[in-house]
């Protein structure tokens, strides 16, 4: 495989441009895939991402979070943004779902867009790997090239949103086997992980956390006690109280697509458990050696994470191949 690395500049901002030769090459996707039915798909995506993130820089991380959720669960085929009807019963309220996901309306607001010029064309799986990509660079992330060719599935499922994704407080070994589930390495996971240097958390999400070992993997300084302090402030230990209260995973850069997370973990001030397992777990030799790569190596984090999205947007539901659809709404099945 070879490696195109590139540095141009976007608002002052030096962007690593990642290009790889696509792995799969029985895949079904292509780069090239709407270059006669919609031309202008990637470029009407990126210009209202620009103008989503310009509004909140939280939506990059919303947007890409939305991705992973979509493609650990039946692969990447937009089950995900499927509301619940008297026949289907929808992923969104499954428990990592619930009170984790947002960005439907993103996603409804840059499909009526791309209808109004390619109507019944471009997929809301597609549409939203490409807007995960877009995302990441407008808060200073890593370019990839995104083949496309997706198909959106008719079916959705709870059963598999409730088991496949993992959650803020499990462990190591757990977590690996969820990634490996999903044809995902470990060096895929540590890197994936690495978008948790955008975005927040809520308060139910990390309560055990900051109640439990945080004193222990932080070892306490003056700095980390502050941190706790204020973390502990903004989330009481009673269950149920501020559990909807949200801070950055990221407290050095949260707006800013960077391997911050990764020092944080070094410093055992990982906000979620999930993640400060991978540093601090007796399980963790490979995944400490690892974080601790992306933490001195900036590059090295961003070349791996363009190509473990790749990867991850590669994971297809088969039965969506054969008989799935271009939703006209993302929402609903076509009728």
């Amino acid at each position: 495989m070879k490696l195109l690395l590139v540095i141009f500049v976007v608002h002052a901002i030096f962007i690593p441009c990642f290009s790889f030769d696509v792995p799969g090459k029985d895949l079904p996707l292509t780069l090239d895939y709407y270059k006669s039915t919609c031309p202008t798909v990637f470029d009407v995506i990126k210009k209202e991402m620009e103008c989503i993130v310009k509004e909140d820089p939280r939506n990059a991380a919303i947007v890409i979070r939305l991705h992973f959720h979509d493609c650990f669960v039946q692969g990447c085929d937009a089950s995900v943004l499927l509301d619940e009807t008297e026949t289907l019963q929808g992923e969104k309220k499954a428990s990592p779902n619930i009170n984790s996901l947002k960005g439907y309306e993103i996603v409804d607001r840059i499909k009526n867009i791309i209808e109004s010029e390619c109507p019944e064309v471009v997929s809301c799986a597609d549409l939203l790997t490409i807007s995960a990509r877009d995302a990441t660079i407008l808060v200073g992330g890593p370019y990839w090239d995104v083949p496309v060719g997706r198909k959106d599935s008719k079916t959705a499922s709870y059963e598999l949103a409730t088991t496949n994704l993992p959650t803020p407080e499990e462990g190591l070994v757990s977590i690996i086997s969820k990634f490996y589930y999903q044809g995902l390495s470990v060096e895929d996971m540590v890197a994936l992980v690495g978008a948790h240097t955008i975005g927040k958390a809520q308060c139910r999400n990390f309560r055990s956390r900051i109640y439990g070992d945080f004193g222990v993997t932080s070892a306490l300084n003056p700095v980390s006690e502050t941190y706790l302090a204020s973390l502990r402030e903004l989330c009481p230990e009673i269950s149920g109280e501020g559990d909807s209260n949200v801070t950055a995973m990221d407290n050095v850069t949260p707006n800013l697509f960077d391997n911050s997370i990764y020092h944080t973990l070094l410093k055992g001030e990982g906000l979620l458990n999930s993640d400060q397992e991978m540093y601090t777990s007796m399980f963790g030799i490979q995944t400490r050696r690892i974080v601790s790569k992306y933490a001195e190596d900036p590059v090295a984090f961003f070349e791996q994470f363009s190509k473990s999205m790749v990867k991850m947007g590669n994971i297809l539901n088969s039965k969506s191949l054969v008989d799935g659809e271009v939703r006209k709404n993302c929402r609903f099945v076509n009728t």
